[in-house]
C-alpha cells in the first residue's frame, strides 16, 4: 500500500504531491521482450516532500527486487580507479589497515574487490544469490542475507568498518537496515554511506532523474538527519563524482556513560552527612528541581527540618517523594534552626546574603555549587 508518512522520521507529507508523472518505467531493470510488451503498462510515480525532516521520497511501493544489488557503474575503469583512490585514502586517513569491513549490498563484489585490496579484511552481505555464488568463485567472503531489523545479525561481527553505496535509496525500512547495521558494529567503527545527489538534480533541474528503483532523494541535508537518527555522527559529507554522489564518512555513535554521576551522587552525600552530624537543626532554602531532586537521592528525609522558599505557590505544600514541609523564610524566626544549606542555583548568593541580614547572625550558611558545600561569610 502507498504510504502517507516518512519513512525516516514518521511525520507526515505535505499534502500535495511535489510532482506526479504518469505512464512512468515499472522498472529501471528487467526491460521487457518483444513478446511482454503488450501487458507493458506504465505506471505513476508520486513524489512527496516529508513535512518533518524534508526528505523527498516516493509514495510508491519499492520494486520487488529492491533486495539485490543491481550496480552496472562497478565495469567502469574510469569509476575503479577513483574507488581505488577513495577508499585507500579512506583507509589511510582512519588508520584502518588490517580491520574488519563489511559492504552492505556487495553486488557481484565489484567494489568489494578493491575493499580488500585497500587493506581490509573484507566481508560482503548480499541478497542475491547468483551474486553471492558469483563472489565465492571470485575468493571474496560474502554471505547471503538482507538486515531486516536491527536485531539482524551478520556473521563475523562486529565490524570496525563498514560501505553501503548507492543502496540506501532503494530502501524501504532505512532505519531497520541502518540500525542493524549500527548493532554489527565495534565502538569507534567508522563508515562510508553514498547515495545519489538530489542538491544535484535540483541544481540543474534534472527532471528525468526520478525512477521508481530510488524510493529516497537524499540532499546533503536530509542524509545527515537519516544518519544522525539512526546513531551515526557524520565527519564529513561531500559531493564526489562529477556531483553525481553525496559521499557520507561516518562515525558510529558511543552511549555516554555517566556512570560517574553516580560517584558524584555518593562523594555529596557523604559531604552532607558529615554537615548534618555537625548542627542538629539544618534547613535547605530552595525548592527548585535541583533542590528537590538532592533531597530525593540523598534520602534527606527525616534529616532535614524544613525547606524553605520564598515563592508563596510553594509554601505550605510538601517535598515530593520525602514529604518534608516547604515554608516561609518567616519560619527561620519562628523556628530557628542552627545551619541553612542554600540551593538556588544561581541565586544562591543572593538567598545566602538576605539569611545573613534578615536572620539570626548566628546561623551557618552553606550554598550548594558544584554540588560541594561551600560555607558562606
Amino acid at each position: 500500500m502507498p504510504i502517507n508518512k516518512c519513512r525516516v522520521c514518521n511525520h507526515k507529507f505535505f499534502k500535495k504531491p511535489l510532482l506526479r508523472y504518469e505512464n512512468m518505467p515499472k522498472s529501471a531493470q528487467f526491460l521487457p521482450t518483444k513478446d511482454m510488451l503488450k501487458n507493458d503498462k506504465g505506471i505513476t510515480l508520486e513524489i512527496y516532500q516529508c513535512s518533518g525532516c524534508g526528505l523527498v521520497q516516493l509514495r510508491n511501493n519499492p520494486v520487488f527486487y529492491y533486495k539485490k544489488v543491481i550496480r552496472s557503474a562497478g565495469i567502469s575503469e574510469e569509476m575503479k580507479n577513483f574507488r581505488q583512490k577513495q577508499f585507500l585514502g579512506f583507509v589511510k586517513k582512519f588508520s584502518l589497515f588490517g580491520k574488519k569491513a563489511i559492504e552492505i549490498g556487495c553486488g557481484y563484489g565489484e567494489y568489494l574487490e578493491i575493499i580488500r585490496q585497500s587493506g581490509l579484511k573484507a566481508y560482503g552481505l548480499e541478497y542475491s544469490e547468483e551474486a553471492v555464488r558469483h563472489c565465492r568463485k571470485k575468493g571474496l567472503k560474502v554471505f547471503k542475507g538482507f538486515i531486516e531489523d536491527d536485531n539482524y545479525k551478520i556473521k563475523n561481527s562486529p565490524f570496525d568498518v563498514f560501505f553501503i553505496l548507492n543502496f540506501l535509496e532503494h530502501l524501504p525500512q532505512p532505519n531497520s537496515v541502518l540500525g542493524g547495521i549500527y548493532n554489527n558494529l565495534a565502538d569507534e567503527a567508522v563508515g562510508i554511506v553514498e547515495v545519489p545527489n538530489f542538491d544535484m538534480i535540483l541544481k540543474n533541474k534534472l527532471f528525468s532523474e526520478f525512477i521508481i528503483d530510488h524510493l529516497f532523494y537524499f540532499t546533503k541535508q536530509t542524509l545527515t538527519t537519516t544518519l544522525m537518527l539512526n546513531g551515526f555522527e557524520v565527519i564529513d559529507c561531500k559531493e564526489i563524482w562529477y556531483d553525481y554522489i553525496i559521499s557520507a564518512t561516518v562515525k558510529k555513535r558511543k552511549k555516554l556513560d555517566l556512570s560517574y554521576f553516580y560517584q558524584q551522587q555518593k562523594k555529596l552525600k557523604d559531604e552532607i552527612e558529615r554537615y548534618l552530624k555537625r548542627f542538629k537543626k539544618v534547613a535547605i532554602w530552595g525548592a527548585g528541581h535541583q533542590a528537590l531532586t538532592v533531597i530525593s537521592l540523598l534520602n534527606l528525609s527525616g534529616k532535614i527540618k524544613y525547606i524553605v522558599d520564598s515563592a508563596k505557590f510553594k509554601q505550605n505544600k510538601f517535598s515530593p517523594a520525602t514529604h518534608i514541609p516547604i515554608v516561609s523564610p518567616d519560619r527561620l524566626i519562628q523556628d530557628p534552626v542552627e545551619a541553612v544549606i542554600v540551593m538556588a542555583g544561581s541565586y544562591s548568593d543572593e538567598v545566602a546574603k538576605i539569611i545573613l541580614k534578615k536572620f539570626d547572625k548566628n546561623i551557618k550558611v552553606s550554598i550548594l555549587k558544584k554540588y560541594k558545600l561551600e560555607f558562606y561569610k
